[in-house]
Parts: C-alpha cells; sequence; structure tokens
C-alpha cells in the first residue's frame, strides 16, 4: 500500500470543465453528418388498450418524410431484459421496441417519422393517425394488486411480476413495543440536463456507428447487436458530451433502438434526440415504493426485529425496474443490528412509464424507511433519537458484517460519522434554539433531522490500462464512461502520482467501443473504485517495467531507482542523472511499457454516512425551508476530495428535491400530469442552502485502493434527513408523518387538521 500514499487525498484541478464552462462540449443534439435524417416518434396518448391500427398515409405525403416506420415494418426483437433471477420467465412480459398490439402507457412509441428536418419530421408526426381501443387503466400499484383489477398482461394472470419472501416468519417474537407505519416512497423523474438522444449512422464497412448519450456505450452496443442480428464487432458505440444520467441513462432504450435500425434499413444518418416533454415520459423514471413496516423493540430501545412488506412500483414493464426493487431488498436493515427480519418485496406493474435505476436505486428507498422508522419508535418510547440510533448502530468490531438479507458489509465506524455530524451541526444548540423558539411562538418553526444510513457500491468488473507513448505521453484506458463524475480527472491523478509526470502529459481514453476493448461502464458509485483500481494496478506494472529499464540505463540497482517527480527516473541521491520516461519508452520492446486488465469485486464495498437537516417551517403557509444540511460520509480513501464534494453536492440537491418537491403524478385514467417543467417542480439553486462537508475515512479491504463509492450518498441520506426535519418541525401540532414531497399545501392541510382536532 505505499506506492497509494502519493495519489490519494490531493485537491487536484478537475480536467473536464475547461470545455464546458467555454461553451465547447458537443452533445448529441450539436451533431452534424451529411445526409443526416431526423426522426420523431409517434406515442400512445392512451394509457392501456388494444392497438387497432396505425395509418400513416398522410404522414408518408408530408414534404420532406423519408418512411414512416412501425413495429411490423421494422420487425425488432423485444427489449433485452437487464439480467435477473427472480420472476417469471420474460417471454410474455417483455417490452416491444414499437408497440404492436397494444399499449401500456401514455407515451409509449408506436410509430417512427423520418424525414429531411426536424419540423418535417414533427409536422408529419402528428398526421400519424392510431386507432387504439381503450381499456381500464390501473396507475395505483395497491390497487393492481386488488382481485379484478385491469391486467396488463392478461396471459399471465396478474400485475405482480416479482415477488420475494418472507424467509422469517418471526421477527417480531419476544418485542415489548411494537411500532407500525405506513410510508410512501413517491416517484421522481431523473430529469438530466441532456434528455436522450442518439445519431446512427452506416459505415463504409458494413458496420453501423451510434454516437448515445449514455452511462453504458458497451451495453448499449449489445443491445444493438442483438436488436439488429449483426455481430458485435459490427457495431460501434460512443459517446460524446453526456449531460447527466443518474442511472437513468444506463442501458438502451427501444429509441436507440429503433433508430439505430432505421439508419441500418435506410442507409443513411439518423438522429433523435427527446424534448423535455418526451423525457418525462419515455425515460425511466425513480423511486416508487409503498412500505408497510413494524419494528419490535424492548423497552430499552434494543431492536429485536424488523417486518415489512415493499410494494415497488415498475411501470409498465418489469424491464429495469428490478434494480431498484432488488436494491431496496438488500439494504432494509441499514446500519442497524437487526437480529430478526420478515421481509416480503413485490415489483408490481401500472398503466405508467417504466420505472427505473435513479441515483441510488433502492438505497434511498431502503433508508428512508428505517430513519423514519427510527423516529416513530423515538416518540412511542420516550426515547430521544439519537440515543436510540446509538443503542442499535452496528459497532466497528462486528465487521465484516453480514445482514439478513445476505449483504456483507466490508467496514464501517458509523457511530463515529453520528458524532461527527452531530458536533459539525452543534446539535445541543440546536435544540435549545428549539427550545426558546417554542417556549416563545412564533410563525416560524425550527426542526432538525438526522439521518444515519449505509449503501451499497461498486460490485463486479472494470476494465483499465495504461501505455506509455515514445515520446513519453501515459494514455490511460478505461472501461467505464463517465458523465460529469470527473473520471479523466481521478484516472488522470492515479497516473501522474504514479509515474510523478504533470497531468498535461497524462491522455484519457474512454466511452468508444472503437478504442476501448471492454468496459462495464458508470453507475451504482462503482468507477473509482473499480476503474481505478484496474487503472492503479495496471499502471503500477509499467512502472514496475519502466523502472528496470531505467536502472539499466542508468547502471542502477532498481531498487535504487525512483521517480523524479518531473516524469524521469533519478538513481536516490543522485539527481543529476535523470532518465526521462521518454527515453525509457524509446529503449523498450514494443509493447513492454503497457498494460491492462480487468479489477474485479465480487462483492461491493458499503459506503455510509450521517447528515442532519436544519429546517424552517412557515405555520402560515406550510412552507418549508432548508437552513442547513451537515453532511458527513465514508467513501474510505479518497482520491481527490473535489470530485467526492462535488459528487456529494449534486445528490444532496436530488434528496431535497425529493423531500420538498419532486413527484410524479398521473390521474386515474393514467394521464401523466408532469410532463413540462413548470408542472415537475426541482429546487433550484436559491432553495439550496451551503452545503456543510465533512468526511471520516474507514478504508474497504475489498480494493487496493481502500475506496467505496460516493455517488449516491447525498440522495442515499439527505430526503430522509429532511423529512425527518420537516416533521420534527410539524410534531408540536401532533403530525406524526407525512409522505414526501412536503410541498406547502400537504403542509398546510396537516396543520389545518390538527388545528381542527384531527391529527394527522
Amino acid at each position: 500500500m505505499s506506492s497509494t500514499v502519493s495519489v490519494l487525498g490531493h485537491r487536484a484541478e478537475r480536467r473536464e470543465d475547461r470545455a464546458f464552462l467555454r461553451g465547447e462540449g458537443r452533445y448529441v443534439s450539436d451533431l452534424e453528418v451529411p445526409g443526416m435524417l431526423h426522426a420523431r416518434f409517434v406515442r400512445s396518448n392512451v394509457a392501456h388498450g388494444v392497438l387497432r391500427g396505425i395509418e400513416v398515409s398522410a404522414a408518408l405525403e408530408a414534404p420532406g418524410v423519408v418512411a414512416v416506420l412501425t413495429a411490423s415494418d421494422l420487425a425488432l426483437p423485444d427489449m433485452p431484459e437487464w439480467p435477473r433471477e427472480e420472476g417469471p420467465p420474460r417471454d410474455e412480459l417483455a417490452r416491444p421496441c414499437l408497440a404492436g398490439d397494444r399499449v401500456r402507457f401514455v407515451g409509449e412509441a408506436v410509430a417512427v417519422v423520418v424525414a429531411e428536418s426536424e419540423a418535417a419530421a414533427l409536422d408529419a408526426s402528428e398526421l400519424v393517425e392510431v386507432d387504439v381501443e381503450e381499456l381500464p387503466a390501473v396507475v395505483d400499484p395497491l390497487v393492481a394488486m386488488e382481485p379484478g383489477a385491469p391486467l396488463l398482461f392478461p396471459g399471465y394472470g396478474s400485475n405482480v411480476l416479482l415477488e420475494l419472501g418472507p424467509d422469517d416468519e418471526g421477527a417480531l417474537e419476544g418485542a415489548d413495543v411494537v411500532v407500525r407505519a405506513r410510508f410512501t416512497n413517491q416517484r421522481v423523474a431523473p430529469v438530466p440536463m441532456e434528455p436522450n438522444g442518439i445519431l446512427a449512422r452506416p459505415t463504409e464497412d458494413g458496420g453501423i456507428e451510434c454516437v448515445v448519450s449514455s452511462q453504458a456505450p458497451f451495453g448499449v452496443r449489445a443491445s444493438l447487436a442483438r436488436a439488429l442480428s449483426r455481430e458485435v464487432e459490427t457495431i460501434f458505440v460512443r459517446t460524446v458530451a453526456v449531460g447527466g444520467g443518474f442511472g437513468a441513462k444506463g442501458g438502451a432504450y427501444p429509441e436507440h433502438l429503433v433508430i439505430a435500425a432505421v439508419a441500418d434499413r435506410l442507409g443513411r444518418p439518423v438522429r433523435y434526440v427527446e424534448t423535455r416533454s418526451e423525457n418525462l415520459v419515455a425515460m425511466t423514471h425513480g423511486r416508487g415504493q409503498r412500505q408497510e413496516v413494524a419494528l419490535g423493540l424492548r423497552r430499552d430501545g434494543t431492536i429485536v426485529g424488523l417486518e415489512a412488506t415493499t410494494v415497488t412500483e415498475l411501470g409498465a414493464y418489469a424491464w429495469r425496474g428490478s434494480i431498484p426493487w432488488r436494491t431496496a431488498r438488500l439494504m432494509a436493515t441499514g446500519v442497524y443490528r437487526i437480529p430478526r427480519l420478515t421481509l416480503t418485496s413485490l415489483g408490481v406493474v401500472t398503466n405508467t412509464s417504466p420505472v427505473g435505476p435513479y441515483r441510488g436505486a433502492g438505497r434511498p428507498e431502503a433508508a428512508a424507511m428505517l430513519e423514519r422508522l427510527v423516529e416513530v419508535a423515538s416518540a412511542e418510547l420516550g426515547i430521544d433519537g439519537v440515543e436510540l440510533r446509538r443503542r442499535n448502530l452496528l459497532r466497528p468490531e462486528e465487521f465484516p458484517y453480514r445482514t439478513p438479507t445476505g449483504a456483507s458489509y466490508d467496514s464501517g465506524d458509523y457511530e463515529k460519522v453520528l458524532d461527527t455530524a452531530l458536533e459539525e451541526a452543534g446539535y445541543e444548540a440546536l435544540r435549545s434554539e428549539q427550545a426558546s423558539r417554542r417556549a416563545v411562538g412564533g410563525r416560524l418553526e425550527l426542526g432538525i433531522g438526522l439521518a444515519v444510513f449505509v449503501e451499497v457500491s461498486g460490485t463486479g468488473p472494470e476494465y483499465g490500462g495504461v501505455r506509455v507513448e515514445p515520446d513519453g505521453t501515459l494514455v490511460v484506458t478505461s472501461g467505464s464512461s463517465p458523465h460529469g463524475q470527473g473520471h479523466e480527472t481521478t484516472l488522470t491523478q492515479l497516473v501522474t502520482g504514479l509515474f510523478g509526470v504533470p497531468a498535461e502529459q497524462v491522455r484519457v481514453v474512454h466511452s468508444d467501443t472503437r478504442v476501448v476493448p471492454r468496459g462495464i461502464g458508470t453507475f451504482g458509485s462503482r468507477s473509482g473504485q473499480l476503474a481505478g483500481n484496474a487503472v492503479f494496478r495496471s499502471g503500477e506494472t509499467v512502472l514496475a517495467r519502466a523502472r528496470e529499464l531505467a536502472a539499466t540505463m542508468l547502471e542502477a540497482d532498481v531498487r535504487d531507482v525512483v521517480t523524479d517527480g518531473k516524469g524521469g527516473f533519478i538513481v536516490a541521491g543522485v539527481p543529476s542523472r535523470p532518465v526521462s520516461l521518454a527515453e525509457v519508452a524509446s529503449a523498450a520492446e514494443p509493447g513492454l511499457l503497457a498494460e491492462d486488465g480487468d479489477f474485479v469485486q465480487p462483492e461491493g464495498t458499503y459506503p455510509f454516512g450521517a447528515h442532519v437537516a436544519v429546517v424552517e417551517v412557515d405555520i402560515e403557509t406550510g412552507r418549508a425551508t432548508v437552513k442547513r444540511l451537515v453532511a458527513v460520509d465514508d467513501c474510505g480513501r479518497v482520491i481527490n476530495p473535489t470530485i467526492v464534494e462535488g459528487q456529494v453536492h449534486g445528490g444532496l440537491a436530488q434528496g431535497i428535491g425529493q423531500a420538498l418537491y419532486e413527484a410524479v403524478g398521473y390521474d386515474e385514467a393514467g394521464n401523466p400530469l408532469t410532463t413540462t417543467l413548470a408542472d415537475y417542480a426541482m429546487p433550484a439553486a436559491p432553495e439550496l442552502p451551503a452545503f456543510e462537508l465533512y468526511e471520516t475515512e474507514t478504508p474497504s479491504p475489498r480494493n487496493p485502493l481502500g475506496m467505496k463509492g460516493v455517488g449516491e450518498a447525498g440522495t442515499v441520506g439527505a430526503a430522509a434527513a429532511v423529512q425527518n426535519a420537516v416533521l420534527d418541525a410539524l410534531s408540536p401540532y401532533g403530525v406524526r408523518h407525512l409522505d414526501m414531497p412536503l410541498t406547502p399545501e400537504r403542509i398546510w392541510q396537516a396543520l389545518e387538521g390538527a388545528r381542527r382536532g384531527a391529527g394527522a
């Protein structure tokens, strides 16, 4: 581990930002190629129905139209489903690329119009007539489970497509007190700055090249090859700038496959970029889980067991919804010592947009469930929430720790992050201020909320390579694919630390299947620890070979040869005789100074943290304002603190957004109610406080650099902390629980109910 000292913990400047700050970033919508056609999709405006016919003749006759294609024209296979062991066979439940016989949600694509211009494609798409025999729709997953509910897949006979548990029926046995609650973790939209987009074009060698806004180019390539019945070697996928993904761009969408098929069929380049309104119905949503829970405790606050039934919304297809469904189950016991668990996990389809991974992907749902439940138990037992947590937190000596769900926690010190958060927030002083305010009375109630959490990150393999060019340039190749995280900065920093070269001497290659041999992608807080360790390990091998060559050139023992911090090698204590890396590379046999490979982490790492939120609630209007958010995160060893802080900042903003503002809505017929950013509320800078960030460092034993993930941590803790803070502010009025988002209307109605004596 001694070689890691020089590569960790430095605030190197982000290399990626300059182009974006200068407006030089290029996205799919900026790309223009000769002969390029433009596509628009015709989408169902009915949530559920039998597709009787599609009339395209008027659209075909419109100016500039080249083709109007339906499912029968393209005959594409159904979408490949993400791997999973649970649930029924997928054939009868698969998602089509274009709906052919039935539509299952508003926004489902039924045809594609291809024209010489975007305007022509848009105009012609409005001429396509879609004949749908409307069927009853179901949008509430609890209603969808009831006998007689409309079935999305009548041949299967149920809307429950995923089901696990329970394994232990007696989790509450021996409890002195049992607290019960029902929570809703609402559906939200990822809303990346750049919506989905693809440019597909045939290549001169008979292949298909696709430029996609994606987190996983190799995953998209595999899906395209399957859909087009081609060898993967004939499909080339790359990204340009990617304006955010947050998990929702973690694989191929039906639109990607359709556009590639159209380009292949017409022999011309075709580009498609979503509108924002399309994005809000066609991109997968996140969260969406109902939780019925019971926590058993002894009188002293010791947890005996947890009983829970979770119902996860899948939307119209189980396609990607199994990912958050499974992860929420894995993390169901969180940071607490919960010896027994009775857990039933259900995944239910409804006539709504499909649900998939969104920053946290199951982790925030589990954390919110536990942190709210602890607060309910605290009120019932009359034990302070901080003290109740302390009595049940797992302790450092218990790691590695296997939870009842099978999660294998690698390392942790949960009480330390709790103590740090309370100290930095000035918790006791905040409680004193709150008591003083309540004694005096007033319009603004102070609320203090806490969340302690653990999440899973970084499973599986990732590719990384390092080679030295003859001029001494170090080329880093990564299978990870960034969309704002700062990969180029961190991977460069690992290599500059090893070789002692300036950052300008390093070039990072990624996100292009022509030049990168393989890769998994960027999601699940995996890139730093997996791609980083792959690059670091390859770099160590190349450095060792370079030192041996340098030792020969310097006529010295290799043990005495060190890097000089200027891009060369010297004999320790003799700095006047350097040998540059370029000289060493020129003397090397071809391929000697190159190494690549996969770093594989079979079991993930488990980052953790504690967040304290301070809010003010206006009891006359119901408006909640976050005044402070203190976040203490532990992601093991850190390469670049600036990168980590940026990731936490983004996650905190999205957690606050879910807690106070964001919710996807549908009416009873399945019509979406949040199809523009005028309807779907998101926080902007004025709604966010200046975040107060701190860290502890508990290295993971599962990778050489001791790293854990951090990309999702802010979201996992912030939503629960803010929700707890608002409810703490409302507690004097008898309001025990409100589901997110805690909008002014929802808070005001609860307060009005309390004033009338109805409680909440």
